[in-house]
């Protein structure tokens, strides 16, 4: 995209104006006719168009060809000249996208002004593109465990292909992480990542968001899907998408292509869909809120995002990742965390998941006591307040049981706790808790704890007779 397409009806002018742009440094292609024009933008867009309006001979005019470039190529900025034009035909031009307008005979310093000027807010904008999609490329995917590894490996096997992917997981599990680190590693990751965020912009705006708008006062306002062309385009949450809306995407699935709103032109698209939900979407179809057919359109590859609770093992690692970022971005203390601190944090209750860690971090790193390591005490929950005194928090419920059966209790509880806190490594726990292996698996066997997989890890749980005997 660094040549000059010049398209004009009489050959002695576009060959004049080829020859002082070439003098110039510029490389260029010539054009007579409507059709050897797109023929040439068809093959390989052009870093500028100089377009005349009145083109002889032509099934289209410059405003017609203007229009199918700024919705097929928005980015390729056009230099309209005519010989015949007028202030009309100019605010025409501007309204369609041009991105100026020169009349015959015109300056030729003129026109290179307007021409350098042009090329040089191209430059800038795909510079700024690039820079917003490397932001994207450097989403890191952090973890080492069982589950975690059984993830990338599924997301690995998806980068290659086009096939649409629905991500499903708990509200703040790294579903979007996940969905930036397949386009990464994608043969689209130098075009646009767009994120439509179903559950935050009202119904009645979610059609004029995604297929953008044409008005007699404002011209073409491309919308995310236009925006996402060559890319890929991320519905987050998608369970939230309006139904009215949920059938016009269904459409564009099939056809790729759509209309804006208030527009007549059909505009061709070419997009990889990723989706993601903390939803059951067979319950919302049962329950007429989420189309079936949409949904098979969208669930071509389904991946599970663990819940931080599934993967505890990577709660060190993250934090430490979390650590990092804090103090290359907001220059908040690079502290290390100590082992309470971190046995704690691997057995607490994580709702938020992954993104409630990475606010805890922050908070503790802005309101923590000096530049030494993370304690417990500096936790905000309950079990800090209790490490620091030396005490165990007894809840009502075991409160209420006579000792034995409180003992067995807590024993059943805190064994469930390491296990899946060391990501159902029984060699491990054992080691941790000070008991020989075979002692600690007979122990789990007068507990009814066992285990079993779940998201590609191994995770501990109460066996359903002994529970349902309970």
């Amino acid at each position: 995209m660094s040549d000059i397409l010049i398209v004009d009806d009489e050959r002695d002018i576009r060959e004049l104006v080829s020859d002082i742009l070439e003098d110039e440094g510029y490389t260029t292609r010539l054009a007579g006719t409507s059709d050897e024009c797109m023929a040439e933008i068809n093959a390989e867009p052009p870093g500028l168009l100089i377009l005349d309006i009145w083109l002889k001979d032509s099934r289209m005019d410059g405003i017609d060809i203007l229009k199918t470039v700024k919705r097929d190529n928005p980015d390729v900025p056009v230099v309209i000249i005519s010989g015949h034009g007028n202030i009309e035909i100019a605010v025409a031009a501007i309204k369609q996208g041009a991105y100026d307008f020169i009349e015959k005979p015109f300056n030729i310093d003129q026109l290179m002004v307007v021409i350098r000027r042009a090329m040089e807010t191209s430059r800038l904008r795909r510079e700024n593109a690039q820079l917003k999609r490397r932001e994207v490329t450097s989403a890191e995917m952090i973890g080492q465990s069982t589950a975690f590894r059984a993830m990338i490996g599924q997301l690995d096997k998806v980068t290659k292909s086009n096939g649409r992917v629905m991500l499903r997981g708990p509200a703040g599990a790294g579903k979007e992480i996940a969905a930036r680190y397949i386009h990464a590693h994608s043969n689209r990751a130098n075009a646009p990542f767009v994120t439509v965020n179903c559950a935050g912009v009202e119904p009645e705006r979610m059609e004029e968001m995604l297929f953008g708008r044409e008005s007699q006062e404002r011209g073409v306002e491309p919308g995310l899907l236009e925006q996402a062309h060559g890319g890929v385009v991320f519905f987050d949450e998608v369970a939230d998408m309006p139904s009215g809306t949920q059938s016009k995407i269904l459409r564009v699935l099939v056809d790729q292509q759509f209309q804006r709103v208030g527009g007549t032109d059909k505009v061709r698209v070419d997009l990889r869909v990723i989706s993601s939900t903390n939803r059951d979407l067979e319950a919302e179809i049962q329950a007429e809120r989420f189309r079936q057919e949409l949904y098979h359109r969208l669930n071509v590859v389904p991946i599970a995002v663990p819940s931080l609770e599934d993967r505890r093992e990577d709660i060190p690692v993250l934090a430490g990742y979390f650590i990092e970022q804090c103090h290359q971005s907001q220059g908040l203390p690079l502290r290390e965390l100590s082992d309470e601190a971190v046995a704690l944090m691997q057995t607490m209750s994580w709702p938020g998941n992954v993104r409630q860690l990475k606010n805890l971090i922050e908070r503790v790193l802005i309101l923590g006591e000096g530049t030494g390591s993370i304690e417990a005490r500096e936790l905000p929950s309950d079990e800090g307040k209790a490490a620091e005194e030396g005490r165990v928090v007894l809840s009502g419920a075991l409160a209420t049981l006579p000792l034995r059966e409180a003992r067995e209790a807590f024993e059943r509880e805190y064994l469930l706790t390491q296990i899946n806190r060391f990501g159902g490594n029984i060699s491990r726990t054992a080691s941790f808790v000070g008991m020989e292996r075979s002692a600690l698996h007979r122990k789990l066997k007068s507990l009814g704890v066992v285990t079993s997989s779940k998201s590609g890890a191994r995770v501990a749980h109460m066996d359903e007779e002994v529970e349902a005997a309970e």
